[in-house]
C-alpha cells in the first residue's frame, strides 16, 4: 500500500502542472455551468410562462378527442341499430305483402351480418326471438299457398290433358290428310295421270301448354332457404302420389264409356305437369320418382281397361275408348313416357272388338237381305251410279251409261258393300296407331272372316230359304258374282286405309280367300236356281199326263204344255241374259234344256207309261223340234255362240233327240252296231233303251188294232225293233 502511495505521489509530482491546469479548467467549466444554469432557469421560467396556456389548450384538445371518440362509437352503434331496424321494417313489409322470399332474405341478412354485432342487448334479444317466429310463419304461409296450388293444379290437370290430347288429334288428322294426298298422287300416277304432290310447308301454330308452376317453384325455393328442402321434396311427392291414387279411381256413378275422356285426360294432365316439374324445378323430383308414378299408373290403367273392355258389348264403345287411349299415348309419348303396355291392352282386345263388329255387321247384312226385293236397281242420275256402282268398282265399262240405268244387281249388293266398307274402316281405325305399325294382313284376315263367316253365311241361308222363286234365286246368284267382283275393291280399300301401295295388293295371291268361297256359293246358288227351274219345268211338262201315249190319231199341232215351256224358258233366259254373266247364262240354259231332255227320257221310263206307239213318238218329236229351234235361236241371240264355239243349247237335248231318232228309225236294230251307235246314239244307255223299247208298240192301241193291215215299211221297222229288243235282252 505504501508502495502504491509512493507511486501515486511520484506520479502526481510528475503530472502536477498538468493537474493544476486541469483544475483551473474545471473551475472555468464550473463558472460556465453556473451561467448555463442561470440561463436554463431563466429559459425555463419563460417556457413555463408560455407553456401553461398551451397546456390548458392541450387538456381541452384531449377532452375533445375523448368526446369525439364517444360520439363516433355512438354514431356507429346507432347506424347498426338503424340498419337492423330498417331490415326489420323491410321484413315486416315483405311479410305483409306476402313476399316471403324477400322477408327471409332480410332475416338471413340480419342473422349473418348484424345479429352478433347489435350493440343494444334488448334489441338483439327481441330480434333473436322474432327470427324463428318469422321463419315458422313463412313456412306456414308458403305451405298453405302450396296446398292451394296442389288443389288448383289437380283441377287444371283435366284441361291440360284435354288440350294436349287435342293437339295430338290435330297432328294425327294432318298426318292422315298428308297420307291421303300421297295415296291419291300414287293412284293417279299409276293410272297415267299427272299429279304433283307437294308437302304442306305450313307449320302448326299450336300454342304450348300453359300452366303456372310459380307457386311451386316459390315454395320449393323458400323451403330451400329455410333449410327444409328435403322435407319439402318428401311432402310434394307424398301429396302428388295421393292425388294420383285418387285420380286413378274410376267413377262408379257413370259408365266408363261416358267418363273415360275425363279419366284419361286427368291422367295425361297429371304427367304433363310432372314432366314440367321434373325439368324446371331443379331437383324437386327425381327420374326414379316419376318412373315410379308412371309404373303405378300403367299397372292401374291396364287393369281398368281390361276390366272395362271385358264388360263392353258395343264395338262403337270399344273404338271410342281405343281412339282416346291412342291419343293419350301419342300425347304422352311426346313427353318421353312409354305407353307400350297400355297399347298392348288394345291389341289384346282386338278379337273381341272384331267379334262385336262382326255381329253388328251380321245384323245389318241380315236386315239388308231380308228387306231386299231381289229386283234390279234403277238409277235415275249419275250421283246414284257413282255411289252404288263406281264407288265399289262394279262397273262393266268406264263409259257412263244413259239414265235411267237398270243395274244387273239388286240393292243388296251396294248396301252390303257399304257395310263391308264400314267394317274395313272400323277395323283399320281400331288397329291403327297401336303397337303394330304394319297391320294390313290383320285387317285382311278379319275382312276374310266377315265375308266368309257373315256375308257368305247369310247368302247361303238366303239361297236355302223356303219360298224362294226362280227370279229371286237368279238375282241372288247375279248378286254373288258382283260381290265376288267387289272383293278386289275391298282389298284395295283396306290397303289404302292401311297406307299400302295399291300395286302391292294387285300382285297374284294378294286377293281374299273369300273370293273362292263366294264363287262356291255362287255355284250353289246356280244349283238352287236350276233346282227351282227343274221343279217349274216338271210342273209345265208332266208328260205322263200331257201326252196320249197310245193315241189312235196322229196330232200334228204342238202341245200347249210345250208352248208354256218355251215361253217360260224365253222369260228365264231373257232375265238371265240381263243380269248373269255368259258362263252362268250358259249353265242355266243348258241345265234347263238338259233337264227337259232327261224328263222326256224319264217319261218313257216311267212306270205309269205301260206302252206307247209311234204317234206318241211323233208328237214328242214335234215338241222336241220346237225346243231345238228355240235352243238354236237363243244360243245365237245371247252371244253364246261366239264364246262356246264348239257347244250349243241343242246339244243339251241330245239324249232325248237320239232316243226319238231311234224310236223313229226304220232300222232301230242298228243301235247295236258299234259304229252307228257311236255316231248316232252315243248318249243312250243300253238298259234304258231296252226298257223303253219293250214298251214300244208300232200300232194304234185300238180294239181292232191287232187286225189292222200293215204296209211293208211298217212291218220291216217292227221286225227291226223286235230284233233290237231281243238283242238288248241278250245284252242286258
Amino acid at each position: 500500500m505504501k508502495k502504491k502511495e509512493v507511486e501515486i505521489e511520484e506520479l502526481c509530482k510528475t503530472h502536477y502542472e498538468e493537474f493544476i491546469r486541469a483544475v483551473d479548467e474545471l473551475r472555468g467549466v464550473l463558472v460556465d455551468a453556473e451561467e448555463l444554469k442561470s440561463d436554463l432557469a431563466s429559459d425555463n421560467f419563460r417556457l413555463q410562462e408560455v407553456g401553461s396556456a398551451l397546456l390548458l389548450k392541450l387538456e381541452e384538445l384531449l377532452e375533445s378527442y375523448s368526446i369525439k371518440k364517444s360520439v363516433t362509437e355512438a354514431i356507429k352503434m346507432s347506424k347498426i341499430c338503424i340498419e337492423v331496424l330498417q331490415l326489420c321494417v323491410k321484413c315486416n313489409t315483405h311479410l305483409s305483402a306476402g313476399q316471403f322470399y324477400l322477408a327471409l332474405k332480410a332475416v338471413d341478412l340480419i342473422e349473418k351480418n348484424y345479429l352478433k354485432n347489435i350493440p343494444v342487448n334488448k334489441i338483439k334479444i327481441v330480434i333473436e326471438k322474432a327470427i324463428p317466429i318469422i321463419k315458422a310463419h313463412v313456412e306456414k304461409k308458403v305451405t298453405t299457398h302450396f296446398n292451394e296450388w296442389l288443389v288448383h293444379i289437380r283441377s287444371s290437370a283435366k284441361n291440360i290433358g284435354q288440350t294436349a290430347i287435342g293437339h295430338a288429334a290435330s297432328a294425327r288428322q294432318r298426318e292422315e290428310e298428308t297420307l291421303e294426298r300421297q295415296r291419291k298422287a300414287e293412284e293417279m300416277n299409276m293410272y297415267g295421270m299427272e299429279f304433283v304432290y307437294t308437302l304442306d310447308e305450313e307449320v302448326s301454330e299450336e300454342s304450348p301448354l300453359k300452366f303456372d308452376l310459380t307457386p311451386l317453384h316459390r315454395s320449393y325455393h323458400i323451403h330451400a332457404c329455410l333449410g327444409l328442402q328435403e322435407q319439402f321434396r318428401e311432402y310434394y311427392y307424398k301429396n302428388r302420389m295421393l292425388q294420383l291414387t285418387s285420380d286413378l279411381q274410376i267413377s262408379s256413378s257413370q259408365a266408363f264409356v261416358e267418363s273415360h275422356h275425363v279419366y284419361l285426360a286427368q291422367i295425361a294432365g297429371y304427367f304433363i305437369v310432372e314432366d314440367r316439374v321434373l325439368r324446371t324445378s331443379g331437383g324437386l323430383l327425381s327420374d326414379e320418382q316419376v318412373e315410379t308414378m308412371w309404373e303405378t299408373t300403367v299397372a292401374k290403367v291396364t287393369s281398368v281397361l281390361e276390366t272395362q273392355f271385358s264388360l263392353m258389348r258395343s264395338a262403337t264403345h270399344l273404338l271410342l275408348v281405343k281412339d282416346y287411349i291412342t291419343l293419350l299415348g301419342a300425347a304422352l309419348t311426346q313427353y318421353g313416357y312409354k305407353v307400350g303396355s297400355i297399347l298392348e291392352v288394345l291389341d289384346k282386345s282386338r278379337d273381341k272388338y272384331h267379334d262385336l263388329l262382326l255381329e253388328e255387321c251380321r245384323q245389318q247384312i241380315s236386315n239388308i237381305f231380308s228387306n231386299d226385293t231381289c229386283e234390279q236397281m234403277v238409277m235415275k242420275k249419275d250421283a246414284d251410279y257413282e255411289s252404288n256402282v263406281l264407288a265399289f268398282h262394279l262397273q262393266a265399262s268406264d263409259i257412263m251409261p244413259a239414265f235411267p240405268y237398270i243395274a244387273p244387281f239388286s240393292s243388296m249388293v251396294p248396301d252390303s258393300c257399304r257395310v263391308v266398307r264400314s267394317f274395313i274402316k272400323g277395323s283399320v281405325d281400331y288397329l291403327s296407331h297401336g303397337v303394330n305399325c304394319n297391320f294390313y294382313d290383320t285387317v285382311r284376315k278379319y275382312l276374310d272372316k266377315l265375308l266368309i263367316d257373315v256375308l257368305n253365311e247369310v247368302i247361303i241361308n238366303k239361297v236355302h230359304s223356303t219360298g224362294l222363286g226362280e227370279s229371286q234365286a237368279m238375282q241372288i246368284a247375279a248378286n254373288i258374282s258382283y260381290l265376288e267382283r267387289a272383293c278386289d275393291f275391298f282389298v284395295q280399300h283396306a290397303a289404302q286405309l292401311c297406307g299400302i301401295p295399291v300395286r302391292a295388293v294387285e300382285r297374284p295371291r294378294a286377293g281374299l280367300t273369300a273370293q273362292a268361297i263366294l264363287k262356291t256359293s255362287r255355284d250353289e246358288a246356280y244349283l238352287a236356281l236350276l233346282n227351282l227351274v227343274h221343279s217349274k219345268l216338271e210342273e209345265f211338262m208332266a208328260l205322263t199326263e200331257n201326252i196320249n201315249w197310245t193315241s189312235e190319231e196322229l196330232v200334228q199341232n204342238k202341245n200347249d204344255y210345250m208352248n208354256e215351256v218355251v215361253f217360260y224358258l224365253e222369260t228365264l233366259l231373257s232375265k238371265a241374259q240381263q243380269i248373269l254373266p255368259l258362263d252362268a247364262l250358259y249353265k242355266v240354259g243348258s241345265g234347263a234344256l238338259e233337264h227337259i231332255s232327261n224328263s222326256i227320257v224319264a217319261a218313257f221310263l216311267s212306270d205309269s207309261v205301260k206302252r206307247f206307239n209311234a204317234n206318241a213318238v211323233i208328237v214328242i218329236n214335234n215338241d222336241l223340234k220346237m225346243l231345238e229351234n228355240f235352243a238354236d235361236e237363243r244360243f245365237e241371240s245371247t252371244g253364246l255362240k261366239e264364246v262356246y264355239k264348239d257347244g250349243s243349247f241343242r246339244g243339251c237335248l241330245i239324249e232325248a233327240r237320239q232316243l226319238i231318232n231311234l224310236l223313229s228309225s226304220s232300222q232301230p236294230e242298228n243301235f247295236m252296231n258299234p259304229v252307228i251307235r257311236q255316231k248316232n246314239y252315243n248318249a243312250l244307255d243300253y238298259k234304258k233303251v231296252g226298257i223303253i223299247c219293250d214298251k214300244f208298240r208300232d200300232s194304234a192301241d185300238g180294239i181292232f188294232g191287232s187286225l189292222s193291215s200293215r204296209n211293208t215299211k211298217t212291218n220291216s221297222r217292227k221286225k227291226s225293233m223286235d230284233v233290237l229288243k231281243k238283242r238288248l235282252k241278250d245284252f242286258n
